[in-house]
């Protein structure tokens, strides 16, 4: 599909997935130039230093420039500024999506485009396939699962346009993670055994929780059951999530479950039913919809994934006026808004997604 000597952009944090990426594309024969998106303190200065030098030793032994560009204050402003400001407006946000359309892509894009280098790359794991149209100047691609359904990302890439994934490579789109361990030590890399990064980036091995209170004044609230009555007191809204049960430490009638957080009136009510009814939902309303090939025609039947590595369940999409409703063929529990329902047809193929209200 590309010809060899296309020039590629590749991002490189310094793990096994983007080092593989950068072997397999000059492998194929691509003018690799690689650039390393300092974006936060991973696990503090000396873990982020590591992660610089594994990428600049990757580098040296592929023979590929390799540039670091610090993006932290840009970062730390948009992206965990973002994932601050959804909390404490009551929602529940996935910083990994944003952090992707706002940030990474976009950087990659304004420098490849600074550059005029052709194609941009990551250690994503999904794949790109160009789609047939009847008209040969219309090129249109499609974004699909990962071969490695176990390791696929593209919930996460949802929010992609069509004027980018006509210029992104996937190297890792039809490989297991097994196989990009072992290419590793085949290709020499010393990255072969290195382990996963957490899924949010910025946490440095804190849990949600103890980030939250880190980094904002919490207020603390009344705990009211179903039947309205007040049984106790929470630490701060944000630290509560639809569905949760952990951290609600009222005894004697317990376990407790979050169905709703009332921002206005700074409460959170809790039910001790694990099956409640106000647990689930039928459907739900999504903005800031995104569609990889075209707007479907409505009413659409699909494939929904609700949360990131939850399974795919049936349901039909209905147009309104500011969005769209995502009507579930079977009740689903804690569907939480500021996360991304992710739509998927039977072939794997990603067609869009939007985020719950």
């Amino acid at each position: 599909m590309i010809k060899n000597g296309k020039k590629v952009l590749l991002g490189m944090s310094g793990g096994v997935d983007s080092c593989v990426s950068a072997a397999l594309l000059k492998k194929q024969g691509f003018d690799v130039r690689g650039i390393y998106l300092q974006m936060w303190k991973v696990d503090g200065e000396k873990s982020n230093a590591k992660a610089i030098k594994d990428a600049q030793k990757i580098a040296k032994i592929l023979d590929i420039p390799l540039e670091i560009m610090d993006v932290r204050k840009k970062f730390k402003k948009e992206v965990a500024g973002y994932f601050l400001k959804e909390y404490l407006a009551g929602r529940t946000p996935n910083p990994c999506i944003f952090c992707n359309e706002n940030l990474k892509f976009k950087t990659l894009f304004e420098m490849a485009n600074k550059l005029k280098i052709d194609y941009i790359a990551t250690g994503h794991y999904a794949r790109i396939m160009k789609h047939e149209t009847c008209s040969m100047k219309q090129k249109k691609y499609k974004l699909l699962e990962a071969k490695d359904r176990n390791k696929d990302q593209s919930y996460f890439l949802y929010r992609l346009k069509q004027k980018q994934l006509a210029r992104i490579i996937f190297p890792l789109g039809e490989i297991e993670k097994t196989e990009t361990r072992k290419l590793a030590k085949k290709f020499g890399l010393p990255v072969f055994d290195k382990a996963e990064s957490q899924d949010i980036c910025f946490l440095a091995n804190m849990s949600v929780e103890e980030f939250l209170t880190k980094n904002m004044k919490l207020k603390k609230g009344k705990i009211i059951d179903t039947s309205r009555q007040v049984i106790g007191e929470h630490l701060g809204l944000p630290l509560y999530t639809l569905g949760q049960r952990k951290g609600i430490n009222i005894g004697g009638t317990g376990p407790y479950y979050v169905t709703k957080k009332d921002v206005k009136k700074n409460c959170i009510i809790v039910t001790n039913k694990k099956e409640d009814l106000s647990l689930f939902s039928k459907f739900v309303n999504l903005e800031e919809l995104n569609w990889i090939l075209a707007v479907p025609k409505f009413p659409a039947k699909v494939l929904a994934r609700i949360r990131y590595r939850s399974s795919l369940i049936p349901a039909v999409i209905k147009k309104q006026k500011n969005g769209c409703r995502v009507v579930f063929d079977e009740i689903q529990r804690a569907v939480t808004p500021g996360q991304s329902i992710v739509f998927y047809n039977k072939k794997s193929e990603i067609l869009g997604g939007g985020i719950i209200k």
